[in-house]
């Protein structure tokens, strides 16, 4: 029996029906015609919706499970439909990869195509359906651009559970060649000439903060591992700006919606639809669980029981 209101089992689900995006995917190329893929959803009840798969001219990428629980066995907390889209497996996945380094994915062919896919779904379903997103690694950033889109244009907040999703930052560097200290002080120094810069550019920071403001309701589960140096962007932008606001409260806030990467598209003149990377709320779950740092990237590790992992939760607020 699963128990939709105890975070295990919702992470374990979770990641369970990513993994079926992987082995789906898998299951094309297979010699033998061998399904593998069916049982990483019938085991917890769901059924695929083959009519709503979320493929390209080249291969699947994501698709929508509807749950279709026993007779009398329906969970008020479980949803309805899951979202879910798979990481890189080919070389035709690379060009999203250059979207996410770009901060571009809402450009991407696969962004339309998941956009118009989970708009069509929510708009077949009562309102009261709960709908789910996930995604690992590279589909973790498009459930996380879809998340987004939806709360910022429809206002609708999208329970969201993204494992190991990719930042572009500096942070991979900064860990190793600086101790938490000096990580700190660097990180503390950024944030004042951000809130500096932001005083000049006042008209860009008001648009960000107004986009954080419309944001900050919708908090998505986001799996890392500490040792992943994709996630660890995400890691030390909530825990040092936590830090920051413990000491410069205003300061913090002010910067907290600023990037350089925004402020200098900004004065480019390339933020006509200006789009955060970063996010205001969140709830982080880092492991800490030793693995080898290659390991520390896959999605296996979050269909594992709380007892073999050293997960520990945070909720951030903006």
């Amino acid at each position: 029996m699963i128990d939709w209101d105890k975070e295990e089992h919702r992470r374990c689900v979770a990641a369970s029906l990513v993994n079926s995006t992987y082995v789906m995917e898998k299951d094309r190329g297979r010699w033998s015609r061998a399904q593998l893929a069916p049982a990483w959803w019938t085991s917890f009840h769901f059924h695929l919706e083959r009519t709503r798969l979320l493929e390209d001219e080249r291969s699947i990428f994501g698709a929508i499970y509807r749950h279709v629980p026993p007779p009398g066995q329906h969970h008020p907390s479980a949803p309805h439909y899951i979202v879910a889209f798979r990481g890189t497996m080919t070389v035709d996945d690379m060009q999203l990869n250059a979207h996410i380094v770009t901060n571009t994915v809402h450009d991407s062919n696969r962004s339309q195509l998941a956009h118009q896919a989970v708009r069509n779904l929510l708009a077949t379903v009562h309102s009261r359906c709960i709908v789910w997103l996930t995604g690992h690694s590279q589909g973790a950033s498009l459930a996380l651009e879809v998340g987004r889109h939806l709360m910022l244009d429809h206002r609708r907040n999208l329970p969201t559970f993204l494992f190991n999703p990719p930042q572009v930052s500096l942070a991979p560097v900064i860990n190793l060649t600086h101790s938490p200290d000096d990580k700190t002080d660097l990180y503390t120094l950024s944030k004042l000439v951000k809130a500096g810069l932001g005083k000049v550019l006042r008209p860009h920071r008001k648009r960000m903060e107004k986009l954080f403001e419309q944001l900050s309701s919708w908090a998505p589960n986001l799996y890392v591992h500490e040792k992943d140096f994709l996630c660890q962007g995400f890691i030390d932008y909530f825990e040092q700006r936590e830090k920051l606001e413990r000491r410069f409260r205003g300061a913090a806030r002010s910067a907290t919606a600023l990037s350089y990467r925004d402020m200098l598209f900004y004065l480019l003149g390339k933020d006509k639809e200006p789009r955060p990377h970063l996010l205001p709320s969140a709830t982080v779950w880092k492991n800490s669980t030793h693995v080898c740092r290659l390991r520390s990237h896959g999605l296996k590790q979050w269909w594992k029981p709380d007892g073999e992992l050293i997960l520990t939760p945070r909720r951030y607020t903006y």
